[in-house]
């Protein structure tokens, strides 16, 4: 439950930055009786207008902010997010409508002590400004009354759930027995059976044995859903060869990246620095006689090599250093040098040569970077024309033959990811086109354009024997491989629960010990502990995994152990239960408060606040 101030701080800000952002003095509805202030009514509580518009405001804004995309008002409706809003604002109304009914509210002198509370409408010295208090309202369209009550029917809120769902406790046996059940633990020993422990060859496939094993397994040769779509594409390479760039400009875009194109010479380096002189040339004289090395100086001033690398640098970052690392081998140690850090030693662990491409090198990268630019530019000049046509009533195959868009048919499923299919808007629009839609020019972020149109659905179904025969084979031949090793397995249980261990039979047995249901085997199928956890003491079962089987043995049962790693997650579930139990009984209680009230909602106000939105 949150508690009071918290609450009222927020609700505070809310009201100001919210109003203040979104500017909605300008959201109201105008009927034949002037302007429509409100939404409708719960019990004899009005619900605001304007407080509707700006929650709203603010749920979507936060959304874009999440999303980094616009969210239009359309999809605000698919995803139902209108309703969720107007859904808590009613249902808060209701719950003032029950604060009225019992009497329930501050007095002044406590909402006083609240608004001097908030920062908000605090001056520079920390004390209550009270013009402040009055400029930040009215600029935020309310008055102080508006205000005051909004603060008001919060705090009764508040109070209201505190006394709903304060002291709600879950009886201890329901966490204890959660506990109980995800803590307990297993000891098993397991061994594993691959083909190489098959006790003979498998049979050959005849044609009748695929073709039967096909048929009874089609669901595992399954087409995807596809749609088949006509597309058009304009892609900055296929301009390219159609813009030309003059040498002028080619040049003076050289000699703008001069430094890509001739960097001196650099070496990869580490810099060990030390607290003081003397304790730099000690170190210097115990590499020189071979008493220490360089990873142990470092270790011993407590750093890891990270710490001291200083990546790839040149002479002149190195100051009077730069010369003997520059001329020193990779893996030599130089110095002590002076630095602004301290005395250092400095170790080359590379040496980068300089590199220096001319003009005519480096022409074919230049004129392929501007003509992209250059076609990327085109192709955004043009969009919005090939757009107007495609609304105009131009086909896909008529804007191709009138541009120099490229037309193409493509059978387009989940996970397509070959040519065009490749990029992530494609096929978003693949996964979102309909029958209905029409076509419209939409973007690639390699700055290239498209549109699509789909000609048909076509559902999964099988996909002809001989075109996955091969697949068949193998799943054949991996079926028979389970059959054969589970047949071993299985006749390998009597000696095995008659007292034969497992190296006795030939295998090579692995021990678990205090297992949970959340542990995790490595080589085992997702299933595995489930199955382990069914089994009682003494219990063997041979379980299937990827094309060999397991053999196990259930070697003991241990209740959950009472170690600090359990009694934390025992606190932690049963404050988890109470506030969830708390939680659902205020639910259902605000449920009542609304049913008991009754509620009515305008329509045409509604509608009048959607209209603002994009």
């Amino acid at each position: 439950m949150a508690k009071g101030g918290n609450s009222i701080s927020k609700t505070a800000v809310w009201i100001l930055m919210g109003l203040l952002i979104l500017g909605l003095g300008g959201f109201g509805a105008t009927n034949l009786t002037g302007t429509v202030n409100t939404l409708g009514t719960v019990g004899d509580k009005n619900i605001d207008l304007n407080t509707y518009a700006r929650d709203l405001g603010r749920e979507i804004q936060n959304i874009q902010r999440r999303s980094g995309e616009p969210l239009p008002f359309t999809r605000v409706r698919e995803i139902g997010l209108d309703q969720a809003v107007l859904s808590r604002l009613v249902t808060q109304r209701a719950l003032d409508n029950e604060t009225s009914n019992i009497g329930l509210s501050i007095g002044d002198e406590n909402l006083r002590d609240q608004i001097l509370q908030i920062p908000t409408f605090q001056g520079v010295d920390g004390s209550f400004d009270r013009e402040g208090y009055t400029f930040a309202l009215r600029n935020s369209g309310l008055s102080e009354s508006e205000f005051e009550t909004t603060l008001r029917e919060e705090t009764a809120r508040t109070i209201l759930q505190g006394a709903v769902s304060s002291g709600v406790v879950m009886p201890q046996s329901y966490a204890d027995t959660i506990v109980s059940y995800v803590a307990e633990q297993r000891d098993f020993t397991w061994a594993r059976l691959t083909a190489n422990d098959l006790d003979g060859p498998l049979l050959t496939a005849t044609s009748d044995d695929l073709r039967s094993y096909y048929d009874e397994n089609t669901q595992d040769f399954m087409r995807p859903d596809i749609k088949r779509l006509t597309f058009v594409h304009l892609s900055p390479d296929s301009l390219l060869p159609t813009i030309e760039i003059p040498e002028d400009q080619l040049r003076a875009e050289y000699e703008t990246r001069i430094d890509e194109y001739n960097t001196p010479e650099r070496r990869l380096v580490e810099r060990l620095v030390f607290l003081d002189q003397e304790a730099a040339d000690q170190a210097a004289a115990a590499l020189e006689v071979n008493g220490t090395t360089f990873e142990a100086l470092v270790d011993g001033r407590g750093l890891e090599l990270a710490d001291i690398d200083l990546g790839d640098v040149q002479r002149l970052e190195l100051g009077d250093a730069g010369e003997a690392v520059f001329t020193a081998e990779a893996g030599d140690v130089v110095g002590p040098f002076a630095t602004d850090l301290g005395p250092a030693l400095f170790r080359v662990n590379g040496v980068l040569p300089a590199q220096s491409t001319s003009f005519e090198d480096a022409q074919l990268e230049l004129r392929d970077a501007l003509g992209s630019d250059r076609a990327r530019r085109i192709i955004a000049s043009e969009a919005e024309n090939l757009d107007d046509l495609l609304a105009g009533g131009a086909t896909l195959e008529e804007i191709a033959a009138e541009s120099d868009m490229e037309l193409g048919t493509l059978d387009w499923f989940d996970g397509s990811g070959d040519g065009i299919a490749a990029y992530v808007d494609f096929a978003e629009a693949a996964r979102a086109v309909t029958v209905d839609d029409f076509p419209a020019i939409e973007s690639l972020d390699d700055g290239g354009v498209f549109a699509i149109r789909l000609e048909e659905e076509i559902p999964a179904q099988p996909a002809p024997f001989d075109e996955v025969r091969p697949q068949v084979q193998a799943n054949w031949e991996n079926a028979q491989t389970e059959n054969r090793l589970r047949e071993q397995a299985e006749a390998l249980v009597p000696q095995l629960a008659a007292g034969t261990d497992f190296a006795g039979l030939g295998l090579d047995a692995t021990q678990e010990v205090d297992q949970t249901r959340s542990s995790f085997v490595g080589g085992t199928p997702p299933s595995f502990m489930s199955e382990v956890f069914e089994m009682a003491t003494g219990d063997l079962r041979v379980i299937d995994s990827f094309g060999t089987v397991l053999l196990v043995r259930l070697d003991a049962v241990s209740a959950a152990s009472d170690d600090p790693e359990t009694q934390e997650l025992q606190a932690q579930l049963t404050a988890q239960i109470n506030q969830s139990l708390a939680q659902d009984l205020f639910d259902v209680f605000a449920q009542d408060t609304l049913l008991r009230a009754g509620q009515h909602i305008d329509q045409r106000a509604l509608q009048a606040v959607h209209v603002n939105f994009p």
